[in-house]
């Protein structure tokens, strides 16, 4: 079995190849973000990097982020969300909760309140359920900050919201009249 340091050098190139740049050892992601998994198995292998099916699925089901996915038939694999190539995921509009947190770094706090949250480069905004998992997420960049988002009011003013297989909100951008700074 892998080792953890195995696994997280391991995740950290999946997402790269799946979320950002498949080209990077030669694959090609469906319109939705799927590949065969034999067919990623045999491109990493071709570029060096030798990962058996048996491991994939360590990778995948240990991941604390859910980061990636198999489909039903356990076939194909796909990144959950966080994509920089253009891609169609498919999520279906849903009713978020009323509250939604999003982490960032204090750094970023002032171009956020000027201008709301900007899904910028990715294909949505990312939001969590929990503060626990924002911390975490806006720790990566600096000292983090909890922003608390009107998810609900927004979704009654028309904004559409999504799930990704691993509970992830998105949606497209969040206003500033939506956003809550922790005093």
């Amino acid at each position: 079995m892998m080792t953890e340091k195995e696994t997280i050098r391991t995740s950290k190139f999946l997402s790269l190849v799946l979320r950002h740049q498949p080209e990077k050892i030669g694959i090609q992601l469906d319109e939705n973000g799927w590949t065969e998994v034999s067919t990623l198995l045999n491109a990493l292998r071709s570029h060096g990097v030798v990962l058996s099916l048996e491991n994939l699925r360590h990778v995948v089901e240990t991941n604390n982020k859910k980061r990636f996915a198999f489909d039903d038939s356990g076939l194909k694999i796909r990144a959950s969300q966080g994509h920089s190539i253009d891609i169609d995921l498919d999520y279906v509009p849903k009713m978020p909760p009323e509250i939604l947190y999003h982490g960032t770094a204090h750094t970023f706090l002032a171009s956020i309140l000027n201008t709301g949250l900007d899904k910028r480069k990715r294909h949505h905004v990312h939001l969590s359920k929990d503060v626990e998992t924002a911390l975490q997420v806006g720790g990566r960049h600096g000292k983090p900050v909890v922003l608390t988002i009107l998810a609900g009011k927004m979704a009654a003013q028309g904004f559409a919201f999504f799930q990704s297989e691993n509970g992830v909100w998105l949606t497209e951008h969040v206003p500033t009249e939506f956003i809550e700074v922790p005093r």
